[in-house]
């Protein structure tokens, strides 16, 4: 059981304290209800430009790193399509230098064109390295854009295009600001060797006077159920052929989405899993296999994705993972399988709650999701599912006309 508290200051924002003595450290983590998804279509690619503008200076901090470093502590921060999450851990009796590096970010930042134009040339490099230049950097731009037609999820953290960024002005920059980084759009965990009552005494000073500034009141268009099979092909100069098959699922908090999960760990959850015997090690069609979902808080995708082993044909690849499912949905699992999956699961989450930074962001997580307590209820959740539920499941979500199919094929450039 992980214990916390929960309080509200009158500008909105939510503070939840884990109180855990057996550690020396402190961490302090704000999570803002921003993510890719709140960008408008035109200028996407803000949520995550915003987790580096962050670092380039506040009101009356010029560099914010600095302070951290004197006070023993590190930071990082990361962007998703549902939320943007900044976190640092520094020694317990130094936290107060947190309190006051976060409040500051989160009242004003210090707008200069001169930070614009350092991140927006960051932000364009990574974007350049890891989705322009890099083999496969462009799957998922394209993927998204196969199996999503409505949603936001359909463009990517970084960003639909390159240009978005660099035609950034700084009054686009300063009204994403003051839209989502306000109190009443953010969560505060603190964790670690700390007490409630300092932490609430620190909250009020430090967080109490910003503004509360207006909820974001999130209307986001709704993905209309597919009806039909969509495809794509692709040449890209890439050293293997690869395949990539895609299928909606369920929103974050709906309860199917727990026996999605375990549908992902069974066919493509590593060395034992389902796909990754029949295909990589017994017929020897694929390098690798795997299968995942990304965890979205709307309706996601589970995806499963192949590197082709060279000389083999792309439809005999893809009909030998078509044939993979359809004995899934025919046979089921046995009690045994589904026993194991579930214990793979108890681990990783046990394994995963071991860190108090870890645990201070799933804290802010599932407060974000409506109900933190279910940092301690989700893995009765999983416990739950049965066999027959994964049966029935997986012949909803690997219905024909649920798929996309996206062959990626390697086409070497003439030198």
């Amino acid at each position: 059981m992980i214990k916390f508290e929960k309080f509200s200051l009158p500008n909105g924002l939510r503070v939840l304290v884990h109180e855990d003595t057996s550690t020396p450290m402190a961490v302090v983590n704000v999570l803002y209800d921003v993510g890719a998804r709140d960008e408008d279509p035109h200028k996407t690619g803000f949520a995550h430009f915003f987790e580096h503008l962050m670092f380039g200076g506040s009101k009356n901090i010029p560099v914010y790193d600095e302070p951290l470093q004197v006070a023993g502590g590190e930071n990082n921060a990361y962007t998703t399509n549902d939320l943007t999450n900044y976190y640092c851990q520094l020694p317990a009796e130094n936290i107060e230098t947190a309190f006051w590096l976060e409040s500051d970010r989160m009242l004003s930042l210090a707008f200069s064109k001169k930070s614009l134009e350092v991140q927006r040339k960051v932000v364009s490099e990574e974007f350049k390295e890891h989705y322009i230049n890099k083999p496969y950097g462009d799957v998922w731009h394209k993927l998204r854009e196969l199996t999503y037609t409505t949603h936001p999820y359909k463009w990517m953290t970084i960003g639909a295009s390159l240009q978005h960024i660099q035609d950034a002005k700084l009054d686009d920059v300063k009204n994403f600001f003051f839209k989502h980084y306000t109190p009443a759009n953010a969560i505060l965990v603190v964790a670690g060797n700390v007490k409630k009552d300092e932490v609430k005494q620190m909250a009020e000073k430090w967080f109490g006077p910003i503004p509360a500034g207006i909820k974001y009141d999130r209307n986001l268009p709704v993905e209309p159920a597919q009806t039909g099979p969509r495809k794509l092909e692709v040449k890209a100069n890439v050293p293997l052929d690869a395949l990539y098959k895609t299928w909606h699922i369920y929103a974050r908090t709906d309860p199917r989405y727990y026996v999605a999960d375990l549908i992902t760990d069974i066919l493509g959850g590593g060395g034992s899993s389902r796909l990754y015997q029949s295909l990589v090690k017994e017929k020897q069609l694929f390098s690798s296999i795997d299968c995942y979902h990304l965890g979205s808080t709307d309706t996601g995708i589970i995806t499963i994705d192949g590197k082709l082993v060279k000389g083999v044909d792309m439809k005999v690849a893809d009909a030998a993972v078509t044939e993979e499912l359809k004995k899934f949905m025919e046979d089921g699992i046995t009690q045994a399988e589904l026993e194991k999956v579930k214990n793979k699961t108890e681990s990783a989450m046990a394994f995963e709650d071991m860190s108090v930074m870890n645990r201070a962001a799933s804290i802010a997580m599932y407060e974000l999701l409506g109900d933190a307590n279910l940092i301690n209820t989700e893995l009765l959740r999983y416990q739950s599912v049965t066999a027959a539920q994964i049966l029935e499941e997986s012949r909803i979500i690997f219905n024909e006309n649920n798929c996309n199919t996206m062959y990626y094929y390697a086409v070497q450039k003439e030198s």
